[in-house]
C-alpha cells in the first residue's frame, strides 16, 4: 500500500461497505421472497420483511452502528503509534468476524453471532488500547 495507507485503513474501507452487503442481501432475499423490491419506499419495505431478509437488514443496521468505533480505535492507535503489524493483523480479524457475524445473522445461527459479536467488540477493544502499551 501507498506510504501512510495502512492496511488497518484499507480495512475501515472494507468495514464500512460491509452494511452496504448486508443491504444487498436483504433486497435480494426479500424480493425473492415478496416478489419485488419496493424502491419508491425501501425502508418501509425493509420493515415489513421476514425471516432471512430481515436478519440481512438488522446485520446491515448493526453493521453501522459499530462503524464509529471501530474507524476511532483504528485512528487513535495509528496516532498513538501502536504497532503496525499488530495494528494491521487486528483490523482484518474484526473484518473478517463481522463477516461471519453476517453469515451468522442471516443463516439465524444466534448463539454463534452473539459469540462472534462479542468477539469482534474485543478486538476493537484490543486496537483501540494497543498504542497504550
Amino acid at each position: 500500500m501507498a506510504d501512510g495507507f495502512t492496511w488497518a485503513y484499507g480495512m475501515v474501507l472494507v468495514a464500512s461497505l460491509l452494511p452496504i452487503v448486508s443491504a444487498g442481501i436483504a433486497k435480494k432475499l426479500g424480493a425473492r421472497e415478496s416478489g419485488g423490491f419496493d424502491n419508491r419506499d425501501p425502508r418501509a419495505w425493509l420493515e415489513r420483511q421476514r425471516g432471512a431478509s430481515a436478519r440481512a437488514n438488522a446485520a446491515q443496521q448493526n453493521g453501522f452502528e459499530v462503524l464509529p468505533f471501530f474507524i476511532g480505535a483504528v485512528i487513535i492507535a495509528h496516532q498513538l503509534q501502536a504497532s503496525q503489524p499488530w495494528l494491521d493483523l487486528l483490523a482484518a480479524a474484526f473484518v473478517l468476524l463481522r463477516v461471519v457475524y453476517v453469515w451468522a445473522y442471516v443463516a439465524d445461527k444466534a448463539t454463534l453471532r452473539s459469540l462472534v459479536w462479542t468477539a469482534a467488540f474485543a478486538v476493537n477493544v484490543a486496537i483501540l488500547l494497543l498504542g497504550a502499551f
